[in-house]
């Protein structure tokens, strides 16, 4: 069941956009897209006032998030979630997935900056960073020529959620009428004021941004593109900010842990498992209204290749506040792309506070939700059920 700790119901509409391609890392959705277009989808939401929670995990979200809760939920709620980390970049190649670049929040933000389409400006509010910061990253930016103009800005300091959530401070935001509010403290931190807040905050678009405010003050040098392409950039930042080496060195470690137990086992059964085109055209997916709940069962193989049927089932449960049943009893087959669409339907259902539940899972289908770290989305009963089998 989802943790639906810090979650509001955002004064936007609740939508959730089945047709995204997304697809599963380490138990997160991550949506198969290029910078430029994450750029032109950021513009749009920003000029059309559409709601865009814009994540940007990168491999210390990523090792954060195995713990579950509401900071890996965060995530699977996000409008927008892009791999900002050459670490998983790589494992998507290892998996055949179609995540090829890294889309880093930084340049998503310096893209907007240089931006020259014609268009009005885009109002930019920062939120946190240390004490000066983000009073510096207004005057620079706003000192030169760019398709940003910053607002407002505030250095709430070290307060708890609530007391950096005051009808004061949102009114604040508010009020300088900004398109795209950048927060700067810390992923958990920033995620879950993000969260407590979404529902209060009139921008359209919102997003941690944590190193942003450091670059554009001049604070914290980013590092150069040549170190970006490496993979290097974590040394970089370690010369720069000496205190991150433990945080570094700790992800380090999980990752050899989780390429060893989760990436190549699951490398090794993409290839040797991929399902025949007859299975495939064989999966059948359907959908039963009842009184309090909707009732979903699907059969057959699914992968990246076969997914619009479950895609317009999904579109259509939500239409309406229903608790969802998945009843998986008769599928033996499931791939990234398949378990990122469930990431989707398992993330809508938590912002409307609405039970998800996927039930009849056999062993080999639970395998792969496990080789992807996506096991949570079975019940802890289901799951020893099984493994007891």
């Amino acid at each position: 069941m989802p943790d639906y700790s810090g979650t509001q119901i955002s004064s936007y509409p609740v939508q959730t956009d089945f047709q995204r391609k997304v697809v599963c890392i380490l138990g997160l959705p991550f949506d198969v897209i290029s910078t430029e277009q994450a750029v032109d989808q950021l513009s749009d939401a920003a000029h059309h006032y559409q709601r865009c929670f814009l994540s940007t995990p990168n491999l210390n979200f990523a090792v954060a998030s195995l713990a579950g809760g509401a900071f890996r939920d965060s995530v699977i709620r996000s409008d927008l979630s892009v791999a900002d980390g050459m670490p998983l970049v790589w494992i998507a190649k290892l998996l055949g997935l179609p995540v090829t670049e890294r889309v880093a929040g930084s340049t998503l933000f310096e893209r907007l900056r240089v931006r020259k389409d014609g268009a009005e400006k885009l109002r930019v509010y920062f939120f946190g960073g240390p004490d000066g910061v983000a009073a510096a990253a207004a005057e620079k930016l706003n000192a030169s020529a760019s398709g940003l103009v910053c607002t407002g800005y505030e250095s709430p300091g070290f307060g708890s959620i609530e007391q950096m959530s005051t009808p004061a401070i949102i009114n604040r935001i508010n009020a300088s009428q900004a398109d795209f509010v950048v927060v700067a403290l810390g992923a958990k931190k920033g995620q879950a004021w993000i969260e407590h807040n979404l529902a209060a905050l009139d921008a359209p678009v919102i997003s941690h941004l944590g190193a942003v405010v450091n670059f554009v003050a001049g604070t914290v040098a980013r590092a150069p593109r040549w170190v970006q392409r490496i993979g290097g950039e974590w040394l970089w930042r370690i010369w720069e900010e000496p205190s991150l080496w433990r945080r570094y060195l700790h992800d380090g470690l999980t990752l050899i842990r989780l390429m060893t137990r989760h990436v190549l086992p699951c490398a090794v059964m993409v290839r040797l498992h991929k399902p025949e085109l007859h299975a495939l055209v064989a999966a059948r997916i359907e959908m039963q209204q009842h009184t309090s709940y909707i009732s979903i069962h699907a059969s057959g193989a699914w992968d990246e290749r076969n997914l619009t049927a479950m895609r317009k089932i999904f579109a259509e449960a939500t239409t309406m506040p229903f608790d969802i049943r998945i009843d998986f009893s008769e599928v033996t087959h499931i791939d990234s792309a398949c378990i990122g669409l469930l990431l989707l339907l398992y993330g809508h259902q938590s912002k409307v506070q609405r039970d998800f539940v996927l039930r009849g899972v056999r062993p080999g289908v639970l395998r792969i939700l496990r080789l992807y770290c996506a096991d949570y989305l079975v019940s802890e009963q289901q799951a020893a059920y099984v493994a007891a089998a």
